[in-house]
């Protein structure tokens, strides 16, 4: 969860080209539980979790807090924005910093969904949090990440072992506030 201090949450929805991003509602539960299942989007994240529990825990409106927004396309839930403030992470480099995590359903991959919506959230918080680095970390495995970190202008702090897999830590330096 980012600190937000005085920013009000959540924010009015962002809207881009072909997407909204939001809070979650009661409507998102279904893809909540599909997204968090699936062996595909976890496959670099340490496997799914079994749907039978998700099903028993999630509450009705799922993921309600700030810093997490749901990735919308056409009134469908297609992933999840996370901006967390990093409080305790395997890198000293992270700590304290904000943290983008992101996820989304394998039917939307390969359409630059993620970049816009990354992108979006990024100017976002960019607006509310003028001056503060944003930190990603993610497995050298996963290429798509890997070239998506790049793309939203992350550059390679370290290279660390963690959950046996060599893992990724970039950074976005801030973006200087407009005079």
């Amino acid at each position: 969860m980012i600190d937000l201090g005085t920013v009000a949450w959540p924010p009015k929805p962002i809207r881009t080209e072909r997407l909204v991003l939001r809070e979650s509602e009661a409507r998102d539960r279904t893809a909540f539980i599909d997204l968090l299942a699936s062996p595909e989007v976890h496959t670099y994240l340490g496997g799914p979790r079994p749907r039978a529990e998700l099903e028993r825990e999630l509450p009705g409106v799922p993921e309600r807090w700030s810093g997490s927004f749901v990735v919308d396309l056409d009134g469908a839930m297609i992933g999840q924005i996370l901006l967390r403030r990093a409080m305790e992470h395997r890198r000293p480099a992270a700590v304290g910093k904000a943290d983008l995590g992101y996820l989304f359903v394998p039917q939307a991959w390969g359409f630059g969904y993620a970049a816009e919506a990354c992108a979006a959230a990024l100017g976002w918080f960019d607006g509310v949090l003028p001056g503060e680095p944003v930190v990603l970390t993610t497995q050298t495995a996963n290429a798509g990440s890997m070239r998506l970190a790049a793309k939203l202008g992350f550059s390679e702090v370290e290279r660390f072992e963690a959950w046996g897999a060599e893992q990724w830590l970039g950074m976005r330096l801030p973006v200087a506030p407009s005079a």
